[in-house]
């Protein structure tokens, strides 16, 4: 039986072993021991044929002192006692060498952790081989109508443990796996992928059969003028979107005015059918259920039918928050953070859009005249404060005419403001759990948004 490569109790030594080592240079240093481990692999194919397989395998002990107000810490891929040693004696010094911060709190107290349960046996023990025929298959479903395919297989298992001398103690240990697919023709390509903690959900030549489909369909494309349109977007068109949104629900950077959100917290910024939560339980999502310093992730609702209603706070931002809000409702820390000490605060990486009940299909069907973007890609921000963005489409683009796929475009470059997108949304599909390559997997539904806005016509 295959399992995660660290346990819990590894991680209980090595903080016994940074304690006898710090015992003796700074007794009074409280001490966090973040430990990760695991292994990857992945198959890569081009050109209908495998090319690649690699995998890696690891496991690194990363020890944060705290020294009154000073913190820092040093990280290590040596796991014995001297390793461990030696990376408790640079955290010391270099948290000595730090000035002071009058913010920073003491180390974390335990708390209850929801477990979750994302172990897969199967999916931990997967071989090359099979790897190998998954990527085998792709090729097939796509080389049968004379296209060229690309794309990678991948599984993995990863354990990761927190644990500090005042008694907290999280661990969390996961499988995933994920194919993405590009069939390409001459002049048209379409795309796909899919991901998932068991490598059993998943069906890459259902997939590679749909990136087919996408780049025959799309073939010849024909060149429209930019403009506002109607536009219809896949789940992972709309990730990649409202991934750049990510950062702006943190409680730090409202503190710090760099979010878009500053200044509207509480306020209607969104239109009435869009809601927002930030929820690791949910069953299409992945993670683990507490955070850089092991306090337990809490499900956070974002937006509630255009209302911003909450942040996530990590536990210093919870406590900044209180200090500068003092006659308002007390901020808690909801599991968020990331392992200090770091610059971002906290963010919410679990995020589930509430979808609706119009199948893409449909929308497509209640669409006189618009575009379907299959995916985005070489997003960037405009202005980060008004959350313009900028990028192009990109494998699977189609002109929608009276109902129905009208054939392929020219890929376009778009310069869209997501509040305004966002306020324009017409139709909801299901939510999904989509995967894209700008940002990490959610759960999205499909969306048709009015007045999406192009800006040029590429050259491909």
């Amino acid at each position: 039986m295959a399992g995660p490569r660290l346990e819990l109790g590894e991680a209980r030594a090595w903080l016994a072993q940074a304690r006898k080592a710090a015992a003796a240079i700074e007794p009074k240093a409280e001490l966090e021991i973040t430990a990760e481990g695991g292994d990857s692999a992945l198959t890569r194919f081009a050109n209908n044929g495998i090319h690649q397989n690699v995998a890696e395998s690891s496991v690194v002990v990363s020890v944060r002192a705290q020294v009154g107000k000073r913190t820092a810490r040093a990280s290590t891929h040596r796991l014995d006692e001297a390793g461990v040693a030696a990376a408790t004696e640079r955290a010391i010094a270099l948290a000595r060498a730090q000035a002071e911060d009058p913010e920073l709190l003491p180390m974390a107290e335990p708390e209850t952790i929801t477990p979750l349960k994302r172990w897969d046996e199967a999916t931990a023990a997967i071989e090359p081989a099979e790897r190998a025929a998954a990527a085998g298959a792709m090729v097939d479903a796509i080389r049968s109508h004379g296209l060229t395919a690309a794309g990678i297989c991948a599984t993995q298992r990863s354990a990761v443990a927190i644990v500090n001398t005042r008694g907290v103690e999280a661990f969390y240990a996961a499988t995933g796996a994920e194919y993405s697919v590009t069939a390409l023709g001459e002049t048209s390509s379409g795309w796909a992928k899919a991901s998932s903690p068991r490598w059993g959900d998943l069906d890459p030549r259902a997939g590679a059969r749909m990136a087919a489909e996408k780049a025959l369909a799309s073939a010849r494309p024909r060149e429209i003028e930019p403009g506002k349109y109607t536009v219809i977007l896949e789940p992972a068109a709309v990730l990649d979107l409202i991934g750049f949104l990510v950062w702006d629900f943190g409680a730090l950077p409202v503190l710090d005015q760099r979010s878009f959100l500053s200044d509207r917290v509480g306020k209607k910024v969104f239109g009435d059918n869009i809601s927002i939560r930030d929820d690791v339980f949910h069953p299409l999502q992945s993670g683990m259920p507490f955070d850089g310093e092991g306090v337990p992730r809490r499900r956070v609702t974002l937006v509630e039918q255009g209302w911003v209603k909450n942040l996530v706070y990590a536990r210093q931002s919870a406590a900044q928050w209180n200090e500068k809000h003092k006659a308002g409702e007390k901020a808690r820390a909801t599991g968020h953070g990331f392992g200090l000490p770091n610059e971002y605060g906290e963010a919410p990486i679990n995020l589930v859009i509430e979808g609706g009940a119009t199948t893409l299909e449909q929308q497509i069907a209640g669409t006189e005249r618009g575009i379907l973007v299959t995916r985005l890609w070489y997003i960037r921000e405009v202005d980060p404060y008004q959350k313009i963005l900028t990028g192009m489409t990109r494998d699977g683009t189609f002109l929608i005419e009276n109902g129905k796929l009208a054939g392929g475009v020219r890929n376009l470059r778009f310069n869209q403001g997501m509040v305004e997108m966002l306020n324009q949304v017409e139709a909801l599909g299901p939510a999904v759990r989509a995967s894209g390559e700008e940002s990490f997997d959610m759960v999205v539904p499909a969306m048709k948004v009015k007045g999406f806005n192009f800006t040029e016509v590429t050259r491909f």
